[in-house]
């Protein structure tokens, strides 16, 4: 049976950015993250049979905190721990939006998404 834990839309204040304005600044960033896991197949009730989405969020909490320059740097890093903090994982994928980038015009967001 395949089974997926995610979280959608998890909202974050973050210095990264390629530009010294940005990492000083600030701005609001969002994140989707997924994983599916190799195998769900217990009656006992037990979160250990499975990933704890609060475990998911810690991870995207824990790297968040460590400003980059490229957003591509951020997502490979929480990925890279799915695959290694995770043990019941066999796919995984994560979704950055950076809310309202400064690029000389109206844009919404800038997106970077990765999965494994």
């Amino acid at each position: 049976m395949k089974t997926k834990v995610a979280i959608k839309g998890a909202a974050f204040f973050a210095f990264h950015g390629f530009y010294a304005e940005e990492r000083k600044a600030g701005t609001h960033f969002l994140i989707d993250a997924e994983v599916e896991l190799k195998s769900f197949d217990s009656n006992e009730d037990n979160i250990t049979d499975t990933v704890n989405y609060e475990h998911l969020y810690n991870i995207c909490k824990s790297e968040m905190e460590v400003t980059q320059k490229l957003l591509e740097t951020v997502v490979f890093n929480i990925i890279n721990r799915f695959k290694h903090d995770l043990h019941n994982v066999t796919a995984g994928k994560v979704r950055m939006e950076k809310l309202g980038p400064q690029l000389g015009g109206k844009v919404e967001k800038a997106i970077v998404e990765m999965e494994f």
